[in-house]
């Protein structure tokens, strides 16, 4: 099965950002792909946090889950939607929800980020709490011949998050649609996905953010595919465009069985 990690570098205009989405998920079709995965705010890189707010959709409506759907249905792709802001009861919150669509255009499953990203180095200052309710449930679901885990973002720090997925069954892909700064990712990005892909024995597709912004923030890119055993098979370091990768699930067999650390566990 062929999968592409998307690499974007939003700005603030919702349908130039869902037009360059569906132009590169045109393209992963084009090259054979049969799941795409798009970045963490692909349809909005806004100039203020609270620009979320404006451009949030209730569940099940709006154009930018529409462009999902089509995109999926005409494409005949599984479409990991990266995140986009949904409503909540609190006009001043919304949830950062990763959407995904099976080959129909049916929503499969939907996953509300849970660990909100806040850092301060002196020079950079972030804090999702601001605008962002967290999400409470770990999710997982059946992508054809994968079972997917959906992670976003700064949930890769949280390897918990990981095993409480796999606990009905093991995980085969590991989904981390992002936007990583540019300080963050040089530091730890690479080496957090091949960890998570090496004691999980999974896959990893971690489509990312990768330039300069509208708003000034520079997020660190290197959008990748990570194989079981951390290699990592693909990568586009920074700018839009695809990675790409054919998993190859009897090598994950195969690994599985000649480790089988995940049923060593003892805690």
């Amino acid at each position: 099965m062929k999968i592409a990690a998307i690499q974007m570098v939003s700005g603030p205009d919702v349908a130039a950002n869902l037009a360059s989405a569906r132009r590169w998920m045109a393209e992963a079709a084009a090259r054979g792909a049969q799941l795409v995965a798009l970045p963490e705010y692909f349809c909005l890189m806004g100039l203020n946090d609270s620009d979320k707010l404006g451009v949030a959709e209730a569940p099940g409506q709006g154009p930018i889950q529409q462009a999902l759907v089509d995109a999926a249905r005409e494409l005949g792709l599984w479409v990991i939607g990266g995140t986009l802001p949904l409503r909540t009861p609190d006009p001043l919150r919304v949830r950062n929800s990763c959407l995904v669509y099976s080959p129909d255009g049916a929503q499969a499953a939907r996953y509300d980020k849970m660990h909100l990203f806040c850092y301060d180095n002196g020079r950079e200052r972030y804090d999702e709490g601001r605008v962002l309710e967290a999400g409470e449930q770990p999710v997982a679901l059946q992508a054809g011949a994968l079972r997917v885990g959906l992670s976003v973002c700064y949930d890769l720090r949280f390897p918990e998050l990981y095993r409480a997925m796999g606990e009905a069954a093991p995980l085969d892909l590991i989904s981390v649609p992002a936007a990583f700064t540019h300080t963050t990712g040089e530091a730890h990005w690479e080496l957090l996905l091949r960890a998570r892909a090496v004691e999980n024995l999974a896959f990893v597709i971690a489509p990312a953010q990768g330039g300069r912004h509208q708003n000034g923030r520079r997020t660190w890119g290197h959008s990748m595919i990570v194989d079981p055993w951390g290699v990592v098979l693909d990568c586009l370091p920074e700018g839009e465009g695809l990675a790409l990768a054919e998993l190859d699930l009897a090598r994950l067999a195969q690994l599985r069985t000649q480790l089988p650390a995940l049923s060593h566990r003892r805690l």
